[in-house]
């Protein structure tokens, strides 16, 4: 099973369990960045998370943004990189940018 498998599944055993879940995916990279395009990060109402879209320096922005959008059911695209002030905070500091796009599993 690979990465995505692992945390596709495990979204889908919170979800029927009747757990809030949201799935970030990273959908666009520039310059150094940690994970490919396409990798994910499911997470829950609690704080439950499996995967990574950053190699765990935005990881606690992308799952607080996740749990609110499992309160909302709107998505978000997230933008870190060099020049946002938000990602020096959460320590993007490899000098690249990333692109996340957060939605809830319905």
């Amino acid at each position: 099973m690979n990465d995505t498998e692992a945390v596709l599944e495990q979204a889908l055993a919170w979800h029927r369990a009747g757990q809030g879940v949201a799935i970030a995916t990273v959908v666009a990279t520039w310059g150094s960045s940690p994970r490919p395009v396409g990798s994910k990060l499911a997470a829950d109402a609690q704080g439950r998370f499996v995967g990574s879209v950053s190699g765990g320096c935005v990881e606690g922005a992308v799952i607080e943004t996740a749990q609110a959008i499992i309160r909302t059911g709107q998505p978000r695209l997230l933008d870190f990189g060099v020049t946002d002030e938000r990602a020096w905070e959460v320590g993007l500091a490899c000098g690249g940018q990333v692109q996340i796009f957060v939605e809830k599993l319905s």
